[in-house]
């Protein structure tokens, strides 16, 4: 029987009432930071003022150390768990990628 174990760290207990506490606030952060770090994608894939490009690249890179950093606080805190890789999945993974790999122009050799 092969059972995912969940990778997380002891969770910080927040008030469990209808008013927002910490976890809320973070976790809506969380998910607005995600989606604008999407929204600065597509702006990016369709810029095609070179001064435009830049200033939407400063800015998605803000935001995605922002999204990075919450997401690290809501970790550290309990509040987001992940899924330890099964080993086996990751090396199947593993050797589809080097199938691919090899089928480079550059034989294979990563840069």
């Amino acid at each position: 029987m092969n059972q995912q174990q969940k990778i997380q760290n002891p969770e910080t207990q927040v008030p469990k009432t209808p008013q927002m506490n910490d976890r809320d606030f973070i976790n809506d952060l969380l998910t607005t930071e995600k989606y604008m770090t999407s929204a600065y994608s597509m702006a990016l894939h369709e810029a095609s003022h070179e001064g435009l490009y830049q200033d939407i690249m400063q800015i998605f890179s803000e935001t995605q150390q922002c999204q990075r950093n919450l997401y690290d606080l809501m970790f550290k805190k309990g509040w987001y768990a992940i899924e330890a890789a099964d080993q086996q999945k990751l090396q199947q993974s593993y050797q589809q990628f080097q199938g691919y790999t090899n089928q480079l122009p550059s034989s294979g050799t990563l840069q």
